[in-house]
């Protein structure tokens, strides 16, 4: 599994909450990208955000990296800051 996180700031309340709506409207990561999961986190004080998108494979992270940095800033939550590609190491939960 791999991970792309994206850090944002200068985060609109309002355009995060109209992005989060929009692609709960579609049921889910847009289609054109090979994403398996978007985790979106705000801390609303600091107007943040990390979007933590994963993917099954390196090659899959790749193929969606021009779609995701192609976007228009309109279509993202704030003014985008970094962009950490990693693979993911291990996975805790109490259970």
């Amino acid at each position: 599994m791999y991970a792309r996180i994206v850090r944002f700031s200068d985060v609109d309340p309002d355009r995060l909450a109209s992005r989060v709506a929009g692609a709960q409207e579609r049921g889910g990561p847009p289609v054109d990208a090979p994403v398996q999961r978007i985790q979106i986190l705000q801390d609303a004080d600091q107007r943040t955000a990390v979007v933590i998108q994963h993917f099954e494979t390196a090659e899959d992270m790749a193929a969606a990296e021009a779609a995701f940095d192609a976007m228009d800033p309109s279509d993202t939550p704030g003014t985008r800051v970094s962009i950490d590609r990693c693979e993911l190491k291990a996975e805790l939960d109490r259970g």
